[in-house]
């Protein structure tokens, strides 16, 4: 079938099955809007690329498929560069197009020309710059095979301007053959053997969960593996949601913010099995002195990650889509009791989460961010997926919010991408439409990406945006106290804008609440309404996420208490 480039690049995406493309037009892709303007093909236009780039992350996280961004040559392929690198430290399957000047402007300094595939060759998984028509269909099938096979990430595929308006036969591929590359990613069952040997040995086991349980989808045989061991389980950030919260055996988040429980778990158990866990610094404390006590076991699909930061004693290499129901197997099939083997382990730190678990005064007079987070908590119930920016409101929804399952808490873990929040919001409620999607945020986060609230408005998105607002760049600020004499360096917010007509500027629906009596009714009627809103919390300015690791010390050298 003769057609153009631009229309070879939209057939392609049909046949991927992508539903809505985000995205901003300019110079370099106006051939590729035309045909997306004659093909009526779903988009949502951010009003920033860095908005097409997290909403289409959003998408990604929320629902398992690959998220699609469209974006013009020079500063538009530059501004995706946050959202790339984003994508890439959470591996999440992006595919990114971006336009290039003409091919016989490349590398002469032309008009909004930038070398975007060089920029983004440390962020991305693999990127293309195609300069000829007919490579169009094999490139886009081999990217969307790359950005969601083996250890997801972003793909970018820039575009020559001259090639959207060119012709070619078009075929689309029906599979992808790349040397070196095959997708499989299988590994040896023995060393899951070794992992079993060493749990039946073991007396004091502990589950670690991380972003990897979630991205294979394979929460469902993890839960049954925890229900069959009975040991204490710990997540990451990036792992909330994968265990069921219900779990008397579920210690929470555990590492710099985590719970003492989680920690001390750690420190103490004799056998850690991490499932899809990288072992970033955010989790392990002191490394050198990380579960000291323990035997570690890491089941990763990435090489890369196996002895990077942690030495690990049983590495099982593989997909956890492999891996996983081998294990899960293999122990229903074992005759070892694991549950009351690890019964009093379990029971010491139970009690040891019922003495000290996350807390926060309640006896004030103002409204707490804690509790926020429990009434949003409260308030959803199921089917509500819950984003964050970043900051100190996102460790309280960590510590505080209940993830029921997987792709139901949606962060920026390992990048730490404040503004990420509201257009990654907009991307997770478009990819599952049938779910409620509540943004937790502050004034510092929102604001860096607040123009997305237009787009909540001109597309009749129902996000609710909970904003935690204390006046201060909270995380920041606390470190600042902590740690630099109470020296506020351009972390105080006493600005004048007015969140609430700002986002009744840009046509969301608003509310200011000041007074504690008034949390409860004004927040109810706001998470219960139709459309999008903004509800503007005033907060403390100076309560502490608590507990709290501090930088060079050991996961059980935590800052315990409640703030004073």
């Amino acid at each position: 079938m003769i057609m153009n480039g631009a229309r070879a690049v939209l057939e392609s995406l049909k046949r991927e099955g992508v539903e809505v493309v985000f995205g901003y037009p300019g110079g370099a892709v106006l051939t590729l809007y035309d045909e997306l303007y004659k093909m009526k093909f779903p988009h949502i236009e951010t009003k920033h690329e860095q908005g097409a780039v997290h909403a289409a992350d959003g998408f990604a996280r929320a629902t398992g498929k690959v998220g699609v961004v469209f974006a013009t040559s020079g500063p538009g392929g530059t501004n995706l560069v946050t959202g790339i690198a984003t994508a890439n430290m959470d591996s999440i399957p992006l595919v990114c197009f971006t336009g290039q000047v003409g091919n016989p402007y490349i590398g002469k300094d032309s008009f909004q020309e930038a070398d975007i595939s060089g920029i983004v060759t440390p962020i991305t998984k693999y990127n293309y710059l195609v300069k000829n028509v007919d490579d169009l269909p094999s490139v886009i099938k081999e990217a969307f095979f790359i950005a969601r096979t083996g250890r997801p990430g972003p793909v970018l595929i820039d575009i020559a301007k001259d090639v959207f308006a060119a012709e070619l036969d078009y075929e689309y591929p029906e599979d992808v053959r790349r040397r070196g590359y095959t997708g499989d990613f299988t590994g040896d069952e023995s060393q899951i053997d070794d992992v079993v040997a060493a749990l039946n040995d073991s007396e004091r086991p502990l589950f670690f969960l991380g972003g990897g349980v979630t991205l294979a989808d394979v929460s469902d045989d993890v839960r049954a593996i925890i229900r069959r061991v009975g040991a204490p389980v710990v997540t990451t950030l990036m792992g909330l949601g994968c265990a069921d919260p219900d779990d008397d055996a579920l210690f929470g988040m555990a590492g710099m913010h985590g719970s003492y429980a989680a920690n001390m778990s750690i420190m103490d158990c004799d056998l850690l099995i991490g499932l899809g866990i990288r072992f970033d610094d955010r989790v392990t404390g002191v490394v050198e002195e990380f579960a000291p006590k323990a035997k570690i076991a890491q089941f990763d699909i990435d090489a890369a990650e196996i002895n990077k930061n942690v030495r690990v004693d049983y590495p099982v290499l593989g997909d956890l889509r492999w891996s996983i129901p081998i294990l899960k197997k293999k122990l229903d099939g074992s005759k070892a009791d694991y549950r009351a083997g690890c019964a009093e382990w379990r029971r010491k730190m139970t009690a040891m989460n019922e003495e000290k678990p996350f807390s926060y005064k309640k006896d004030t007079g103002v409204i707490m961010p804690q509790n926020v987070i429990e009434e949003v908590d409260r308030l959803s119930g199921d089917d509500t997926i819950i984003v964050t920016d970043v900051g100190q409101h996102q460790m309280w929804a960590a510590q505080f919010y209940r993830a029921r399952r997987p792709r139901e808490f949606i962060t920026s873990g390992g990048l730490g991408t404040m503004g990420y929040g509201l257009p990654a919001a907009i991307g997770a409620k478009l990819g599952k439409k049938e779910k409620k999607v509540v943004l937790i945020t502050s004034e510092g986060s929102i604001m860096m990406n607040c123009q997305e609230l237009s787009t909540l408005a001109d597309y009749d998105i129902d996000v609710k945006v909970v904003v935690l607002h204390n006046h201060m760049l909270g995380m920041v600020a606390q470190w600042q106290r902590l740690f630099y004499n109470r020296h506020y360096s351009e972390s105080e917010m006493n600005g004048h804008t007015d969140l609430v007509k700002l986002a009744d500027a840009m046509g969301v629906a608003g509310c200011h609440i000041t007074e504690k009596r008034d949390l409860v009714p004004m927040l109810s009627d706001a998470l219960a309404r139709g459309g999008a809103m903004l509800v503007d919390i005033e907060v403390p300015p100076e309560e502490e996420v608590l507990p709290m690791v501090p930088g060079g010390k050991r996961l059980d050298e935590m800052v315990l208490g409640v703030s004073e």
